[in-house]
């Protein structure tokens, strides 16, 4: 193929000669006559200089032009028609062109004819295309916008009133304010605050106790403020609050969404893992590290009493999105995937759009395609699993133990046997077999021989640090000493007994029931050419051909990608011939109470291929086999005629043997399960040309975003890349993520964040308001370890926290958008909040924290496939919002109602509307009324109520003040206590009931959670 050729197919711009090769003219009559008038009547509408909207960047109305290409490269490579994108599209081969139709069959020969003979054309004077995609210059746009740039520390700016000020965040706000010839609002009083502050932190109202020890405080308000936000960041009910708005980013859902709602098997492991590290206050850079790569770090963070891996649990996010049970392209539904997974990173922790670099460079951010698919890399080279997180640290350290036990004695027993079997040792089979060195037929070997060195992977221990030697010693089940029959990767009895749980018993997929967890054994990942797959095997289990990193196998549509591993088969044969083209690895699991070994996969080269090499694999086994038989028999007969030595290896044995039985009843056998990355072979990912799964291009190196790392390869000490891809993303240099984090804190805490626009800080998203102030809180954050419990004191510690939303019409003139923040707004509650508010204020919520999910009640309206076969409580056993299960097909009304996201990507600025169905549930909804029955039964026993008519009146008015006390956390005034007290006396009155019904009751305290305030922090 010749230069322009190679750089087509791998998505650069040819950059050969561009001349005409002096066509003849029969060459230029037959373009003239043939060519030109296809190109005019079905091309040039959208690929030319006179098209309305030029398509995919691609003119063809010059030969310079089809040599340039457009955004897919070039559109023609002279002599070379296989090789030409316009007549792969033409043909209908990977573009379909013209879109309305296929050209005749006479028309396609004809253009082939062109290019085949060198696309001649006449001479074109002076011609330059001029490309109208505009340039491309990454780090002109780096240079040129805010969020790239470092972080400036700026000293607070001076203001003219010294007394507001709190805090250098107060001077930024107040600065901008004077300059403007505005004053901020009055601070909002303690009630108010209080309010604002346990709905900020807690998602709760205030209790009674809370309310007493802070309205009733005689310091200053400041100093009353500190105490209680010192208190409040210290409840366990911190990390439910904001573990909710974590939750929108990663888009955490515990169904898969699609079709039938599959499982998301666990999630809920990743949502309490969340809500522990931010009551933790885990150091933000911890934090992104576990997500990114908490599998990979040397000495993960383990629970403080439990002892399990914490840091593991994060990574799980990157496998809360969708999926689909039966993708017919797999191909594309992995790139899908991983778009989502690489949008959902780049916006939670960078507030940067990468995924809409998938087709072309970034429109407007400096984020290439190149950055993209290198990121992609990270991901093509991991994959998912259902990890035993309670048990891997324990059984980590056994499995070294234990490697290390084996390798001391069965070193001191080879040394004492050495000399004697050193003639037979010498005969050891010659690994090499000229039948087993084609590289397109052997995928996996565990031989003697370093032409296959396979990597060796799995998910646990089971299999051993490496595949066994024939020969090798060994302890049988009963602790005699045996010689490995030949090299594999065996299993070992050790290990067995494992159980997992978890919720896999809720899956439809057909591997969920598989005890696959900690029990896996993975080849390196291969790209199929063959439609079969061999594997050499001996025991019982099964063999699972995970293929494009499919994983929710559900129904037949891939259903031969797992199978059954009989014992008494030596071969198991998977036939995979929809799939060839795509990459794949193959995972094997033994059954629960049998082993199992693998020693060779290989794929259908050719069938004569095939079969020598299985011929192959066979006899050199049998080789092995046989010079192990004499091993053991040579050992048995070497104790028999050396009764000394015999004594001496049978004590080594029996010691070897209790030792390991001893370190056996250490052995976590059980363990929950979590959704969680593993490591798989590293390799980087080809650039999709248009982002089309049908259109690889070139292979992207692994690295980070150039704008802030550079575009060279990342130094990669082995496996994914992505614990040196969190070390770049945590690099203090890398100014993205503190100004990230801290804007969402200011975003939960004040209504707006000083970038509007949380997840999105590229040219199409806000500027900053107040840009000093972002990047001083920035680096505070930075300079106190990365605490997001700091940072928030801080800001809830500020003068600008406390101000009310009382209104200037003046400064509205000047500031309408209150960009200077001259007043803060009140805000609505989410719909989570103010469930949580009804249960509290009722005296039903559960605080009991964590768990498998609650189900979800099902309304009558909610129908479809995938319906859970029950619903849940109306109440959710009155445990808070965040245990709710979160289906994506059946997600709550209230919810929906009150603009709880639906979970597909990162949502870190919720809509806050303001419609008819809100009104509507809150005055209708079963759970509403139940829970204001239990608010206004909690009154009625609070404050009770006299017989007495003379006290009738003040006793309701008391129980009235209770009511606004613990539902709004003020006391009414006057006009109010009176209206709410002449509904109670006069409808009582009226319908002939006592003054204490709780019927009365229910309706008012109904009544107020219907107010505004009920549902807004002012």
């Amino acid at each position: 193929m010749c230069g322009l050729a190679v750089a087509r197919a791998e998505g650069g711009t040819a950059t050969t000669d561009q001349s005409n090769a002096s066509p003849t003219a029969a060459d230029v009559e037959f373009f003239e006559r043939k060519v030109r008038p296809l190109l005019v009547e079905h091309c040039y509408s959208c690929h030319s200089t006179a098209a309305k909207k030029l398509q995919a960047g691609l003119h063809l109305d010059s030969r310079a032009a089809l040599l340039l290409g457009g955004d897919s490269g070039a559109a023609i490579v002279p002599g070379e028609v296989d090789a030409s994108l316009l007549i792969e599209s033409v043909r209908y081969e990977s573009y379909e062109m013209p879109p309305k139709g296929k050209l005749a069959d006479e028309d396609v020969a004809t253009l082939e004819r062109w290019v085949e003979l060198g696309a001649p054309w006449p001479e074109e004077t002076g011609a330059q295309v001029e490309s109208t995609r505009a340039t491309f210059d990454l780090q002109q746009r780096a240079a040129e916008h805010w969020a790239w740039q470092p972080l400036r520390a700026s000293p607070p700016p001076p203001v003219q009133d010294q007394a507001w000020p709190l805090t250098d965040a107060d001077r930024f706000i107040l600065a901008r304010l004077e300059q403007a010839g505005l004053t901020p609002a009055p601070d909002v009083d303690r009630a108010t605050l209080l309010r604002r502050l346990c709905f900020d932190l807690l998602g709760l109202p205030p209790t009674s106790a809370q309310q007493s020890e802070f309205l009733l405080d005689s310091a200053s308000t400041t100093q009353a403020t500190e105490r209680m936000v010192d208190q409040l960041l210290q409840s366990p009910h911190f990390g439910e609050r904001w573990g909710r708005h974590w939750l929108d980013l990663v888009r955490y859902a515990e169904s898969r969404g699609h079709e039938f709602d599959d499982e998301s098997e666990n999630a809920f492991q990743y949502r309490d893992y969340v809500i522990r590290a931010l009551n933790a206050d885990v150091p933000y850079d911890q934090f992104v590290r576990e997500h990114i790569a908490g599998d990979l770090l040397p000495s993960p963070r383990l629970h403080p009493e439990l002892g399990f891996n914490e840091s593991i649990l994060g990574t799980g996010f990157w496998f809360l999105g969708e999926w689909v049970h039966s993708p017919v392209d797999i191909r594309k539904d992995e790139t899908d995937r991983f778009d989502n997974m690489i949008d959902v990173m780049s916006k939670t922790f960078l507030g940067v759009t990468v995924a809409c670099a998938r087709c072309h460079d970034h429109k407007f951010d400096a984020i290439s395609t190149a950055d993209y698919y290198a990121l992609s890399g990270f991901l093509q080279s991991s994959d998912y699993r259902q990890v035993r997180f309670d048990s891997i640290e324990q059984d980590r350290k056994l499995a070294r133990h234990l490697a290390e036990l084996d390798t001391s004695y069965r070193q001191q027993t080879e040394q004492l046997l050495a000399e004697k079997l050193a003639t037979l040792d010498a005969a050891r089979p010659a690994p090499i077999d000229a039948d087993l060195t084609n590289p397109a037929l052997v995928m996996t070997y565990y031989a003697d021989d370093e032409d296959y060195d396979c990597e060796f992977m799995q998910d646990g221990f089971v299999f051993g640090e490496r595949p066994r030697r024939a020969g090798e010693l060994t302890l049988g089940p009963d602790g005699q000493l045996q010689c490995v029959p030949h090299t594999a990767a065996i299993a070992d009895p050790f290990w067995q007994g494992l159980q997992s749980t978890g919720q896999a018993a809720h899956s439809r997929s057909s591997l969920s029931p598989l005890p696959r967890s900690g029990r896996t054994l993975r080849t390196e990942t291969f790209e199929l050419t063959g439609g079969e797959v061999w594997c050499r095997v001996d025991g019982a289990g099964h063999v699972f051909a995970c293929v494009d990193s499919h994983y929710l196998v559900a129904g037949p549509l891939h259903a031969e990608t797992l199978r059954t591993i009989d014992p008494n088969q030596p071969w198991v044969k998977l036939d995979l011939s929809r799939y060839v083209g795509h990459r794949l690895h193959l995972q094997f699991t033994p059954d629960s109470a049998t082993q199992l070994q693998v020693s060779a996969v290989l794929q259908n080269h050719t069938p004569e291929e095939l079969a020598q090499g299985k011929r192959a694999v066979e006899r050199f086994e049998q080789q092995q086999t046989d010079w192990a038989a004499q091993r053991q028999q040579r050992i048995e007969q070497i104790k028999a005629d050396t009764p000394a030595l015999a004594a001496e290896v049978d004590r080594l044995a029996a010691e070897w043997h209790a030792e390991r039985l001893a370190l056996q009843s250490s052995v976590a056998k059980t363990s929950r399960l979590a959704m969680a990355i593993i490591d798989s072979s590293g390799e980087d990912d080809h650039v999709l040309i248009r982002g089309s799964s049908a259109n690889p291009g070139k292979r992207e190196p692994r690295h980070f975003l150039t704008a802030v790392s550079g575009d060279q390869p990342m130094a990669i000490a082995g496996g994914s890349g992505r614990l040196e891809l969190a070390q770049q993303i945590n690099d203090p240099d890398n100014p993205l993520p503190s100004r990230v984090i801290v804007n969402r804190l200011w975003h939960h805490l004040m209504g707006r964040g000083l970038v509007p626009t949380t997840d999105d800080f590229g040219v199409l998203g806000q500027t900053p308001t107040h840009p000093e102030l972002l990047d001083l809180l920035a680096q505070d954050f930075l300079d106190n370890g990365r605490s997001i419990k700091h940072s928030i004191r801080t800001i809830v510690l500020s003068r600008v926290y406390r101000m009310s939303g009382r209104i200037d019409p003046h400064a509205m003139q000047i500031d309408p958008n209150n960009d200077l923040w001259h007043y803060r707004p009140p805000r609505r509650l989410e719909g989570e909040a103010i469930r949580d508010a009804l249960l509290a204020i009722s005296g039903e919520l559960d605080s009991t924290m964590f768990g498998e999910p609650i189900p979800i009640h099902l309304t009558s309206f909610m129908d479809g496939r995938g319906r859970p076969a029950e619903s849940g409580p109306l109440t959710g056993d009155a445990r808070r919002s965040i245990y709710i299960a979160v289906r994506r097909n059946f997600l709550s009304p209230f919810m929906l109602a009150f603009d709880t996201p639906t979970p597909f990507s990162t949502m870190g600025r919720r809509n806050s509307s303001n419609v008819p169905a809100q009104a509507l549930i809150l005055m209708n909804d079963p759970l509403v009324a139940d829970l204001t029955q239990a608010w206004a039964r909690q009154g009625m026993n609070a404050v009770p109520l006299r017989v007495d008519e003379t006290e009738s009146r003040s006793a309701v008015q008391r129980r009235i003040a209770w009511l606004y006390q613990s539902g709004l956390g003020r006391i009414p005034n006057a006009r109010e206590s009176e209206i709410a007290a002449e509904f109670i006396i006069n409808q009582a009155e009226q319908r002939s009931m006592a003054v204490d019904s709780i019927e009365l009751w229910q309706e008012l305290a109904h009544a107020l959670v219907n107010t505004k305030e009920f549902i807004f922090v002012r």
